[in-house]
């Protein structure tokens, strides 16, 4: 009987995992701790192993995979970008995801989100707490009716969330290097990511992150954005120069941001840090900016989602375990 370890193994994903390994006829041995030099000894003896990182691991853990005999890394998300790609083909570890899990969960929050900031939504519940009832211009919204909304990256998800705004009557500028011509009825594509967000009333981004477009919406980025519009990132926090983002909404440039991801995150999230105190200063001026909607990589976080997420992350390690390779390998 093969053997996989999961690594950052979770309660709720326990029962989902159990029944896909009486299914499969495979032995899982679930571990709490994520993949790191202190932790990698566990995976002494299992054929392959399946985790959910949100930290880079240490460059020696691929090493010590490789002497394991451990042939693959299957993370249960779309991301990857917490590994050492080259690093891992040297050590003939294929890295594998799940590109698919449930694009709906994530472009549903996304609309979510926006249409609180436009319906000032929380404004609203903070005065409603305080018994304030009257009708003021502070709480006054506008319609997504006929607004421009930006979706830089227009894959699974993206599209999806080009299809719900278009629902809405807004009009859908798009950018992506790899344009998808089914969705053009409805996703007006422009030549580059300044076309596309320099009249747009929403800007989404839906982008992988990569070493070409780390840091992509900084503050020259930011000024070429038209006034007072929305911005929302549900993908990579990496994307966006932080400060750049603190200090367009503090001049005004930026009316407001919903944010389900901050680049320096792996320190909290998805932790329970209740009695502690955050000592990452930047992110606590994101946790109390009044322009800030911030959540904690949640977008993604529906029963459907999680389900697949276990179950691709293990179908991805029993593939490369039985044939060598997977159709999800990204390395």
């Amino acid at each position: 009987m093969k053997k996989i370890v999961m690594f950052s193994a979770k309660e709720e994903e326990l029962e989902i995992a159990k029944n896909w390994a009486q299914e499969n006829d495979v032995e899982i041995e679930f571990v709490e701790d994520i993949l790191s030099t202190a932790s990698v000894a566990k995976a002494a003896g299992a054929d392959g192993i399946t985790l959910s990182q949100v930290v880079a691991p240490e460059a020696s853990v691929y090493e010590k995979l490789h002497e394991l005999g451990i042939k693959q890394i299957a993370q249960r998300s779309a991301g990857t970008d917490m590994y050492d790609l080259d690093l891992a083909t040297a050590n003939d570890i294929i890295v594998t995801n799940v590109p698919s899990y449930s694009p709906e969960s994530i472009a549903e929050f996304v609309v979510t989100s926006t249409m609180m900031m436009v319906r000032k939504v929380n404004i609203i519940k903070h005065r409603v707490k305080d018994q304030n009832f009257k009708w003021e211009p502070v709480i006054r919204a506008k319609t997504m009716h006929g607004m421009t909304v930006a979706i830089l990256g227009t894959g699974r998800i993206g599209q999806i969330i080009g299809r719900l705004f278009n629902g809405f009557g807004a009009k859908v500028l798009g950018f992506d290097l790899y344009p998808n011509d089914q969705i053009r009825d409805f996703v007006d594509y422009q030549d580059s990511v300044e076309d596309t967000i320099k009249d747009a009333d929403v800007v989404v981004l839906q982008m992988p992150l990569t070493k070409e477009n780390h840091h992509l919406f900084d503050a020259d980025m930011f000024a070429k954005m038209k006034d007072d519009a929305y911005f929302v990132n549900m993908a990579r926090g990496g994307l966006v120069d932080t400060q750049a983002l603190i200090d367009a909404l503090d001049s005004g440039k930026i009316e407001h941001a919903a944010l389900d991801t901050y680049e320096f995150e792996g320190d909290y999230i998805p932790k329970d840090w209740s009695n502690k105190p955050i000592e990452d200063d930047m992110f606590k001026r994101i946790l109390d900016h009044e322009k800030i909607e911030f959540t904690p990589h949640i977008a993604y976080y529906t029963d459907t989602a999680v389900k697949n997420l276990v179950e691709g992350g293990l179908q991805a390690t029993l593939d490369v375990i039985n044939t060598g390779t997977t159709k999800n390998r990204v390395n």
